[in-house]
């Protein structure tokens, strides 16, 4: 959960992570492969924009990601035993709907949360940090297409609009009153 949470990968790219698309001294998965269900079989493919890409996880991720890795070799994948792609959980009795219930026993405020809520939870948090590369961290094809599906989390930007732009009038004004403007 933590990694689909904090890199906004898609379940199927985070399935068909390979231990050789790791780069753990720079702290970037490599997305080359997806990996959907289409009817009860596993299909593979390249990510939904075919360009591969390489996404950032942080680096308390490093250790549950080196375990995953143990006794793999750079073919074999991520998660699971490392041959075979991981099936999508039960959306009400799997791992993944597990997890959510274990959260919610330790706060009963904890939303119902499926893998894709994850991508945006990731998508909040890059943006709320700063981050200006939200769209290839995402694998979207435009900007536009980011700005659309995420202009809600930007709403607490607007707060500041006018005193960032205040402020920034209050330093050209005052450099021109020292006659330092430009």
């Amino acid at each position: 959960m933590y990694l689909l949470a904090c890199t906004g990968l898609r379940w199927g790219e985070a399935i068909g992570i390979r231990s050789g698309a790791l780069d753990t001294l720079r702290l970037r998965i490599q997305v080359e492969e997806n990996a959907v269900m289409v009817g009860k079989d596993v299909v593979v493919g390249t990510p939904k924009t075919p360009e591969a890409r390489s996404v950032p996880y942080p680096k308390f991720l490093s250790e549950p990601i080196a375990r995953e890795c143990e006794g793999k070799d750079r073919d074999g994948l991520l998660f699971g035993g490392g041959l075979a792609h991981l099936k999508r959980s039960d959306s009400t009795s799997g791992w993944f709907q597990h997890a959510v219930l274990r959260a919610q026993a330790v706060d009963p405020t904890f939303p119902r949360v499926t893998p894709h809520d994850l991508r945006h939870t990731a998508a909040s948090l890059a943006i709320s940090a700063g981050a200006k590369a939200v769209q290839r961290m995402l694998g979207h094809a435009s900007a536009a297409m980011t700005l659309d599906t995420y202009a809600d989390l930007f709403d607490d930007d607007l707060d500041d609009v006018s005193e960032r732009m205040n402020a920034a009038r209050a330093r050209t004004v005052v450099g021109f009153s020292w006659g330092t403007g430009t």
